[in-house]
């Protein structure tokens, strides 16, 4: 509630105090969790704190962006959040942010001061005391809401985009969305930072890349009471969860907690199977966001209704249009937004935690505006000569797009309610959202079906991991015993759970646990996706774009069908020198670790070598005359295809490029390290030898095509040869590797010997004395980049982008 009025109406309402500071202000007073008053003619805020000592949550965030997705600065996005008080020192009150990590959960007082006094605390800001009346105190905020507490100078920084600083004659208070409510009050700034910039990115997306201006948001929010009861975290229950040590926790038992993040849940009536809830969890849609997305969104995100209801709860997740008059940066709201960036990139979720106990206050989407176009060119690139007709057939690449968008807003949401990426569900038919999909596409009577895309209902690992965290159990209940029985159920059924680290193509070892791919089998369905994109190749024409648009457009859209099969590609490579494993605790039954057997391994290493043939690497000639030098107006951008032909297109740079990709994966250091690992205990296993042969017999040491598919052969060969001997030079190779993989180098280069008519083959022998000069040492030249890729119109979840 905002009211005007002069200051001595103020006084008589505050019963005469704070006079001294306030006398002859001209004031908009603002009544809420802390009352504070705006000063317009000098744009200051003075607080009024009334509640010394005791703590609240401070949250920063951005109510406006930058929009650059390489920045990685957007609008309403959250920033940390902080447990503070306010403490009285001297003529001063500090603003203070005591140590969460540590602490002695105890009735012993004298215990948890040793811990508090053990480990350092953050002053965040001193406010020196304008005015005090019994135990209320008047300070003024305005400096403290005028810092860069998001860290936008740090990030531009660390992004190598110029080194920038707060300009505060350019920087002001905001009023439009400074509120105050009773149990939370908000705060905004528009900052301007000024600055030298460095990077293209900011050049971009700056009109006076020298001044970058931002709001920056600032919330007070009373903590939540002490009702909420913590669930205990499980590593098998696909939960987020926060962390810290208890050093009042007894010797023989562990002193780090680990609790699940979740919003609070509770039956209206909990001794009926089926009941409402207390307040159900509402999420509310950016009303920015436009048709259909707008229907979509809405549609996918209430999917985890579906989640709550196979636990009991009637109508208790539910998602909304976000109403006129709310504010989408007040911590009462779980927000969707749809941000706009210069590029397409990342979605995001992110929570408002309290930090004491893992309750979500606040759950915040982000979702970039650009990928549903991403999905809708890989319909694009897919379908047979969509526009040969007329221009308007556009409703089967938009209804893919708006499928894979259904599936984002249930994902992103899905981390906003506590839970982490699944990226073991798509072997078990999609059994979660949390996974990320890559369109299902199919041959049906030879011809490419996208019918099945994407999913379009929960899965059946969500219903577990919201029934871990959400499940509400009776005081009968041993709860510990009800959630590992949740838990061994999903075992049972045949359910998998893997986590990120796990998960990705370079460090991950797990074989069955990939983003972007689909299938039990990876080599079963990389053979699909290649069959799949030798059709769409095949298929490809002038068609594949509107009329009076440039051929460009229709590079553009060539770029992901021609690199179609790469998170296939990643998925398989991780079952060479691949483990199969869980996140096991005592007793509950799982396999620990086992290697994946050797038939298995060198069937997909077969699979892996048809992405090195010519066959499905050389762009059919009759293409190419597609592709001419770009247009006016159309130029390359990171999502083209890179080469060596000037204005021209490098038919053998698309080549050489999707080689690097198959053999950078194929060939990675630590892989190499548990190939020979695995031979070593288990002679049938694939071997060095085996591996290193076996690559060489599909590429450098095949008979030789003739014309354009030779030239095509002899960039592969370039590209394997290359690869094999950069892989001495990797940093964590065992020495025993190194001594095989140099061995193997000096048999091709007897074989590449007896070939003294051909003029590469001597060029290779040259290269391959070079190496054999200083093995370690090393590096091959570098491929053309490959264009961006992932998200694949989709989604980085760190914790948790997507």
């Amino acid at each position: 509630m905002k009211t005007r009025s002069i200051i001595f109406i103020l006084v008589l309402i505050s019963n005469l105090s704070f006079s001294q500071v306030l006398k002859n202000k001209r004031l908009d007073t603002f009544k809420g969790y802390f009352n504070f008053y705006y000063e317009a003619s000098e744009d200051k805020i003075y607080l009024e704190v009334d509640k010394l000592d005791e703590e609240f949550l401070y949250v920063s965030s951005l109510a406006s962006g930058v929009g650059s997705n390489d920045i990685g600065l957007d609008r309403g996005q959250l920033g940390g959040e902080r447990i503070v008080k306010f403490v009285k020192a001297g003529n001063k009150l500090l603003l203070i942010q005591p140590n969460q990590d540590y602490r002695a959960i105890t009735d012993n007082n004298l215990e948890k001061k040793s811990v508090e006094q053990a480990f350092a605390k953050s002053v965040l800001f001193g406010f020196p005391i304008e005015e005090s009346f019994k135990n209320s105190y008047i300070i003024d905020i305005t400096s403290f809401l005028m810092q860069d507490m998001h860290g936008v100078a740090n990030t531009l920084r660390y992004q190598d985009e110029g080194n920038y600083s707060v300009d505060l004659s350019k920087s002001a208070l905001s009023l439009e969305r400074t509120k105050a409510f009773p149990k939370n009050v908000e705060f905004e700034a528009l900052l301007t930072f000024k600055g030298e910039p460095k990077g293209r990115n900011i050049r971009s997306v700056t009109p006076t890349p020298s001044l970058v201006s931002v709001i920056q948001h600032h919330s007070f929010v009373e903590l939540p009471d002490n009702n909420y009861k913590p669930r205990v975290f499980d590593p098998r229950s696909g939960a987020i969860f926060i962390s810290y040590m208890d050093y009042a926790t007894p010797v023989q038992e562990l002193i780090t907690k680990r609790y699940v993040t979740r919003h609070r849940l509770e039956k209206k009536n909990p001794e009926l199977p089926v009941s409402e809830a207390v307040e159900p969890i509402i999420y509310y849609l950016d009303p920015g966001t436009p048709e259909p997305v707008r229907s979509a969104l809405l549609e996918g995100a209430s999917w985890w209704n579906q989640a709550y209801e196979a636990i009991g709860f009637k109508d208790a997740f539910q998602v909304k249009m976000l109403p006129e008059d709310a504010d989408p940066m007040d911590c009462r709201y779980n927000m969707i937004q749809w941000v706009h960036r210069s590029t397409r990139g990342w979605s995001y979720g992110g929570s408002v935690i309290d930090p004491r106990t893992g309750e979500i206050i606040k759950g915040h989407v982000s979702l970039g505006s650009l990928r549903i176009r991403q999905d809708f060119m890989i319909a694009q690139a897919l379908m047979n000569k969509p526009f040969a007709e007329r221009d308007d057939n556009y409703q089967p690449m938009l209804d893919l797009a708006l499928a894979r968008i259904r599936q984002l807003g249930a994902h992103e949401v899905g981390h906003t309610l506590g839970f982490t990426h699944n990226f073991a569900a798509s072997t078990n038919n999609r059994a979660s959202v949390m996974d990320y999909p890559h369109p299902k596409i199919k041959l049906t009577d030879g011809k490419i079906d996208l019918s099945d895309a994407y999913d379009n209902k929960i899965g059946a690992w969500d219903k577990v991991t919201v029934a871990y965290s959400y499940s509400q159990f009776d005081e009968n209940t041993n709860e510990r015993i009800a959630l590992n029985e949740i838990l061994k159920k999903a075992q049972d059924d045949g359910l998998r759970f893997i986590a990120d680290y796990d998960a990705r193509a370079q460090n991950g070892a797990h074989a069955f646990a990939h983003l972007w791919d689909n299938g039990k089998s990876p080599a079963e369905e990389l053979e699909n996706v290649l069959d799949v994109r030798e059709k769409a190749i095949s298929n490809f024409s002038k068609d594949n774009i509107r009329t009076n648009e440039p051929y460009s457009v229709l590079e553009d859209v060539f770029v992901p069908l021609y690199f179609f099969h790469r998170y296939q590609t990643e998925a398989a490579s991780k079952v060479i020198g691949g483990l199969d494993y869980n996140y096991v605790v005592k007793d509950d039954g799982q396999i620990t670790t086992k290697v994946v057997d050797a038939k298995t391994q060198r069937e997909t290493l077969k699979s892996i070598l048809r992405t090195l043939s010519t066959k499905n690497l050389a762009i059919p000639e009759d293409k190419l005359s597609l592709f001419p030098p770009r247009a006016y107006g159309y130029g390359k951008t990171r999502e083209s295809f890179k080469g060596n032909m000037g204005v021209a297109f490098d038919p053998f740079g698309a080549v050489e490029t999707s080689c690097d990709m198959t053999l950078s994966l194929l060939l990675n250091g630590e892989r190499m390290n548990r190939v020979y690992q695995q031979h070593v205990l288990d002679p049938s296993q694939l071997s060095i030898k085996e591996l290193i042969e076996t690559i060489a017999e599909a590429t450098i040491k095949k008979k030789t095509e003739s014309g354009y598919l030779a030239e095509v052969q002899q960039t592969i060969n370039i590209s394997v040869l290359k690869h094999i001997m950069a892989i001495s030079g990797h940093d964590k190779l065992l020495p025993q590797v190194q001594a095989l993989v140099n061995f193997e180098v000096m048999k091709l280069k007897v074989i590449l010997q007896e070939r003294r008519v051909d003029p590469m083959a001597m060029l290779l022998v040259k290269e391959i004395d070079k190496f054999l000069g200083n093995p370690s040492g090393y590096k091959a030249p570098e491929a053309p980049k490959i264009p961006d890729g992932s998200p694949i119109g989709m989604d980085i979840c760190s914790f948790q982008f997507d």
